[in-house]
């Protein structure tokens, strides 16, 4: 088939790697190689872009051919998931999200790798997902969009937490601790919005978010981790090798859960972080400061 990606970034790239290996004649689209017959002789085109530029790339290509996502956040003005974008903007697309505990240098050297690709027709998420896997990049399928986006729009706030306390030296037992706590608030939240909790507690919820939140290879631990050494904002978002989607998304996830009433004060902390409103130690501090009660609440 011919696939096409959207987006040359690293993670672009490496999805690119893995549909050429699997036999398919791939191409690519962005903005400084804009080509146009790969979109529209394309069997399938392949979303490797950041989720706050989803909404630009959508409404500018009009794909018409099924859409894999696998940018991980909300768009930050709407709180919109890429699934919900896609039915905004591209009604009647065929819509996958694909996501999971996934670095793009482990994918290009071939290392093993397992992700989920969800559909809302599980029969079709199957196609797609032996048509792009390989022996060290197994995908397996799924019929839960929701849980898979949330799991990897949510595990990269989270990922900025732990990066922070690394950056404050408060030990692996703290980052232990928020990785265990910051799971619960992702389950809460997700099984309040319709998400399968044996989602959330696959590949791409608790997997990735194991991955994500003790790598300085990932984006948004490293982001974390600087602003705990000190780093403003703005100096660690400049100092990082790509998009951070944890920062705009830790911003519109605070206000989702409180609109959906879901208890999420590690995704508030870093919130409160990232929009300048607080500083590491406040936050720290008000965390350690929370009423000890039963564990499952």
């Amino acid at each position: 088939m011919k696939i096409t990606i959207i987006g040359q970034g690293a993670w672009g790239r490496a999805l690119g790697f893995v549909a050429k290996t699997a036999g398919h004649d791939v191409e690519f689209w962005s903005r400084q190689n804009q080509n146009q017959s790969a979109l529209s002789q394309s069997d399938a085109a392949i979303l490797a872009v950041p989720a706050q530029a989803m909404r630009e790339v959508l409404r500018q290509l009009k794909l018409s051919s099924p859409l894999i996502s696998a940018a991980k956040g909300l768009e930050q003005s709407t709180g919109k998931t890429m699934a919900e974008l896609a039915k905004e903007l591209v009604p009647n697309s065929e819509f996958y999200a694909l996501s999971g505990p996934s670095f793009s240098a482990d994918v290009m050297a071939s290392l093993p790798t397992a992700v989920a690709l969800a559909g809302d027709d599980l029969a079709k998420a199957s196609h797609w997902a032996k048509a792009l896997s390989l022996p060290t990049f197994r995908i397996y399928p799924s019929d839960d969009i929701k849980g898979v986006e949330i799991g990897g729009a949510m595990k990269n706030v989270l990922a900025i937490a732990c990066g922070i306390s690394d950056g404050q030296r408060l030990g692996e037992s703290a980052r232990a601790s928020l990785v265990t706590r910051g799971f619960a608030e992702l389950v809460r939240y997700g099984k309040r919005l319709g998400a399968k909790p044996e989602t959330l507690m696959g590949l791409s919820g608790f997997g990735d978010l194991q991955l994500t939140c003790s790598s300085l290879k990932s984006r948004n631990y490293n982001f974390g981790y600087n602003v705990g050494k000190g780093f403003s904002v703005a100096e660690a978002l400049a100092a990082s090798a790509g998009v951070v989607e944890g920062a705009p998304t830790a911003i519109i996830a605070q206000k989702l859960a409180k609109h959906h009433n879901v208890e999420m004060p590690i995704v508030s902390a870093v919130a409160a972080i990232v929009d300048g409103s607080s500083n590491p130690s406040d936050e720290i501090l008000k965390l350690l400061s929370r009423p000890v009660r039963v564990e499952n609440q």
